[in-house]
């Protein structure tokens, strides 16, 4: 089992706290896996293999939840070994791999699409949710940071990338393809209609916005700051400023190397930043202490590559190193930088969580 440090806080304040750069109790903790490794933490936890259960026994502080979508099928099945999202259409084979697997993207429904089909490519209306049992499930998470959202919301390039196809959604962002501008604005206004449903009703049980938008590989932007400017940033500043209308803050995550668009998220009004590839250019924790460490919050820094390669005496050495350089802004959140991946071994995840609550605690609160 994992000694969880005996804090003085609720999640729900060793986060907020944290958000804003004031002093809390420890780290707040967060866990991320794919199922396979997902599995093998709770039989080495001896707990159910559930998020809840699992996550509890990691001391996990953060809660994310979305409204159940009721409306009438949006899109057709495609048969065996096809699942078809049923808010957006993506389609995703499943790939095996030992005793485990993942869900991967083909197809791409709009990659050879004309101008009509992709303008009218059916996006939820916000009206088709169920926003009072989600209110429900907001009270029976209390007490956790319960967030709205995750790394799709807003995602402009890779929720279209997953449709269309990524070389074609790089190339419609630079001509402007219209369909393709109008589709994302429908999917942007209809999200964001949403967002709003969810904060009016759960306004006094949710703490904070997750979104997403990947900008870099593992060396360079993505993209152009010009084209990060003109594209992608006002398709993010509605649901940003909705988010601040109701006195919530906003994490985004970014893949790769993105610290080159951080000085425009804090422009933009966003608290936190999730991921942060530490092997990534210009990502490395002391880096972005030094730089964004007193204007942004952070989520993430832990790589699930070297996870998957280190021993557990590796592990503890490297988390406990991250601690030290991040814990000094008061504005640091531990975190995978993405799902655990099934070839990490169970021992090296553990290893992780005990150095979390054994070194993640702050000597003055």
């Amino acid at each position: 089992m994992i000694d969880q440090f005996a804090g003085t806080m609720s999640s729900k304040e060793r986060v907020m706290r944290t958000f804003h750069h004031e002093k809390a109790d420890r780290v707040p903790i967060s866990f991320f896996a794919n199922p396979g490794i997902h599995k093998r933490v709770a039989a080495y936890l001896s707990v159910p293999d559930d998020r809840d259960h699992v996550n509890n026994a990691l001391g996990v502080d953060f809660k994310g939840l979305m409204p159940v979508y009721t409306g009438r099928p949006l899109f057709q099945e495609k048969g065996p070994n096809r699942h078809v999202n049923p808010l957006t259409g993506a389609i995703t084979r499943w790939v095996s791999h030992g005793d485990s697997g993942y869900w991967d993207y083909c197809d791409f429904p709009l990659a050879d699409a004309d101008d009509e089909l992709i303008a009218n490519w059916p996006v939820p209306d916000a009206d088709d949710f169920d926003y009072d049992n989600l209110l429900e499930r907001c009270k029976a998470y209390k007490h956790k940071a319960v967030y709205f959202g995750h790394p799709g919301i807003s995602d402009v390039m890779n929720n279209t990338g997953m449709i269309r196809g990524m070389e074609n959604i790089y190339m419609d962002l630079a001509l402007e393809t219209e369909s393709v501008m109008e589709l994302l604005d429908r999917r942007m206004k209809a999200e964001l209609a949403m967002f709003e449903r969810m904060l009016d009703k759960c306004k006094d049980y949710v703490d904070f916005i997750w979104t997403g938008e990947d900008l870099g590989t593992q060396r360079a932007p993505l993209i152009s700051l010009a084209m990060f400017r003109e594209q992608i940033r006002p398709r993010h500043q509605p649901l940003i400023d909705l988010a601040a209308s109701y006195g919530k803050p906003v994490m985004i995550h970014c893949c790769g190397s993105s610290s080159w668009a951080f000085e425009d998220f804090i422009e933009m009004g966003i608290r936190a930043v999730d991921t942060l590839q530490p092997e990534a250019a210009d990502m490395a924790p002391d880096y972005l202490v030094k730089t964004y460490g007193s204007r942004l919050a952070f989520h993430g820094c832990i790589s699930t590559a070297k996870l998957a390669d280190m021993t557990p005496e590796e592990v503890e050495k490297d988390v406990a190193q991250t601690l030290e350089t991040m814990m000094p802004c008061r504005g640091y959140c531990l975190a995978p930088t993405h799902y655990l991946q099934d070839n990490t071994p169970v021992e090296n995840v553990i290893a992780m969580y005990r150095i979390a609550h054994k070194a993640g605690w702050y000597r003055e609160v």
